[in-house]
């Protein structure tokens, strides 16, 4: 498993971040029981940068939490029984890992966040973590069945590590 951490933000966050991301990474690969090793890319942002790109991609013109870039399009959410026929050209050439796609993290929102809900910056950024690394295996969140079983998933990768409200 490669992850890719870029911090980019100003703010700094009093957490282990680098551990955090890839502990969710690797407990959001292993629900899904993806059968391949995989490569994920994260960037840590601020609120103005998340800002511009939420803008440019999604035609919303104010900072968020978290913005995922999946690689893959899946007929089913998490259904890697294809992978290799259906996303050939996602494999990376030089690891052979399957390379899932972007994230994107606010530092700003996590210690907004956490403040907010009442819970640990460490928690706050393994939710968005989790939440995004679904989003790179095919799920969301457009219905109300859709979002729970999004909720459901998250706790339960969550609660996997030790990460709780």
């Amino acid at each position: 498993m490669t992850v890719n951490i870029d911090y980019e933000a100003e703010r700094k966050l009093s957490v282990d971040w680098e551990r955090i991301i890839r502990d969710t990474v690797e407990a959001s690969l292993d629900y899904e029981e993806c059968p391949y090793e995989a490569e994920v890319n994260v960037v840590l942002t601020g609120d103005g940068e998340i800002r511009e790109v939420n803008r440019q991609f999604r035609d919303m013109d104010r900072p968020t939490d978290v913005l995922s870039f999946p690689a893959l399009e899946y007929e089913t959410p998490s259904d890697f029984s294809r992978a290799e026929e259906a996303f050939a050209d996602c494999f990376n050439p030089e690891t052979g890992e399957l390379m899932l796609g972007d994230i994107m993290i606010s530092v700003d929102r996590v210690v907004k966040q956490a403040e907010e809900y009442g819970h640990s910056p460490e928690r706050e950024l393994a939710f968005l973590t989790a939440h995004s690394m679904l989003h790179l295996c095919g799920y969301d969140h457009m219905t109300d069945g859709e979002r729970a079983v999004m909720e459901k998933k998250q706790e339960e990768i969550l609660e996997s590590r030790g990460y709780r409200r």
